[in-house]
């Protein structure tokens, strides 16, 4: 795909954006980038215009030292971006981180979103966190790990999919995530995860949680990896009693990347979707 590339707030943010059509966005999670909808970016463009955001610190885009990656950053880069492209009418794909930041920015901009496929994900509060995950945020034994040894990304390729990756996806989730430097963002999202309302995140997702129910009567499409333990079953539970109208489709031996495990039946749910929803 092309690389294209737009100034949010000084720093340099990189997008794929294929395809003509109805808008569809979508949005990656931690320790991801634009890289996991590749294959739905392929398929889906012959229809849609087809857009891939990196987030800040993620994939092609900048990744600064700095302190400027918590939920209310991201969600505000989010808006900048969406703004700028003028997306209307737009249906948000989110995974993972994505659907904190996703529905964030929905929920800033609720007349620019008409449709969501949400898939293993959350956008509201939980005090749920893996033992694994809990163990990155060990102050200096996490950064290490995460920073130093890659050990977040590198056991994502074997903890986050159910079916094993090919060489040629792990050299792809690895590749912008090579040095110190460039794991910054990926160290940064597991401390974002506002667990007690004293964080930083807190009031922010509060929020997000809050803006939810203006979007009980938009199409939604849950598609879930019912075999994540990060994102479980329990988060689609949640998303399915909030939105009791949406669409559900769990997939059983699907785990966290389910556009790895289900591709094909991930996308043929969401284009039957898509198609419905017109």
């Amino acid at each position: 795909f092309g690389s294209h590339w737009m100034e949010i707030d000084g720093r340099t943010i990189h997008y794929i954006d294929e395809g003509q059509g109805p808008a569809l966005l979508m949005v990656h999670g931690n320790p991801t980038w634009s890289f996991a909808w590749r294959r739905l970016v392929r398929d889906l463009a012959s229809e849609y215009r087809v857009i891939a955001i990196d987030h800040l610190g993620c994939g092609f885009s900048e990744k600064p030292q700095a302190d400027e990656y918590a939920l209310d950053n991201h969600i505000r880069r989010l808006v900048a971006f969406v703004e700028q492209l003028d997306l209307n009418d737009a249906t948000l794909f989110a995974h993972d981180w994505g659907g904190a930041i996703g529905m964030g920015c929905a929920g800033r901009l609720p007349d620019r979103f008409r449709r969501f496929v949400l898939m293993n994900t959350a956008a509201f509060r939980s005090r749920s966190i893996p033992l694994r995950i809990a163990a990155c945020r060990i102050p200096s034994f996490g950064t290490l790990g995460m920073r130093a040894l890659n050990l977040f990304s590198l056991a994502a390729l074997r903890m986050a999919s159910e079916q094993p990756l090919s060489p040629a996806a792990k050299t792809g989730f690895l590749a912008p995530y090579d040095s110190w430097a460039n794991r910054v963002a990926v160290k940064e999202f597991v401390h974002d995860i506002p667990l007690h309302q004293s964080h930083r995140s807190y009031a922010t997702l509060k929020a997000v949680e809050d803006s939810l129910k203006q979007f009980q009567d938009s199409p939604m499409l849950l598609a879930w990896g019912m075999k994540d333990w990060c994102f479980s079953p329990e988060f689609y539970q949640e998303f399915c009693q909030r939105f009791p109208q949406a669409e559900q489709h769990p997939i059983a031996d699907a785990g966290h990347y389910i556009f790895e495990d289900a591709h094909d039946e991930l996308l043929t749910t969401a284009r039957d979707f898509l198609h419905r929803t017109e």
